[in-house]
């Protein structure tokens, strides 16, 4: 029976971080592709995590950081299968949407939860479109700062316990981090 107490304690631990442990996943997922292959779909995926910061912003609703990333992420693949628009135009849209709706509403003027997650999306979003516009070796890297800022963006977040759910903070930086390194590294 004591050689199982140990055991227990891990588990608990695991269980606790369990958004660490989703964050392999994607990141899994990605591994294999070239770098010209992986900026430009990696690029607007970070425009899509920041969108989601600001959404959540808006709606108030921390709790809604894990459905409204699954309603982005289908959007995403829509997107992708229709291969009409480019998905980061289309977030970007999106995004624009919402500032408006928030400074009409006054909701900008008055939340500065809202008025820092419109500067990230401003941000996030400005390094994305400079890494596709650049030479493809710079924007790799341009991608690649984009996601590491956005995984301390999203640590900063966890560590203040603010906008998004703590899980998906914690899910996201991991992810953010891992596929900065990833983009580095190993493209």
């Amino acid at each position: 029976m004591s050689s199982l107490a140990p055991e227990r304690p891990r588990r608990t631990a695991l269980l606790r971080r369990w958004p660490t442990v989703l964050a392999l996943a994607p990141v899994v997922a990605t591994l294999g592709g070239g770098a010209d292959g992986q900026v430009a779909p990696l690029a607007q995926v970070l425009v899509l995590l920041s969108l989601l910061y600001l959404v959540v912003a808006k709606l108030r609703r921390r709790e809604a950081s894990w459905p409204v990333l699954a309603a982005l992420l289908i959007l995403y693949v829509v997107l992708l299968a229709l291969d009409v628009v480019p998905p980061a135009a289309v977030f970007a849209g999106v995004a624009l949407a919402v500032l408006v709706w928030g400074a009409v509403d006054g909701d900008l003027r008055r939340s500065p939860a809202l008025r820092a997650q419109a500067f990230g999306v401003i941000g996030f979003g400005a390094l994305a479109l400079a890494g596709l516009l650049v030479a493809p070796g710079l924007g790799r890297y341009l991608v690649a700062a984009g996601w590491f800022l956005h995984g301390v963006w999203d640590f900063v977040h966890l560590r203040k316990d603010a906008v998004v759910s703590r899980s998906y903070a914690e899910w996201c930086g991991v992810v953010d981090i891992l596929i900065a390194t990833q983009l580095v590294f190993l493209l």
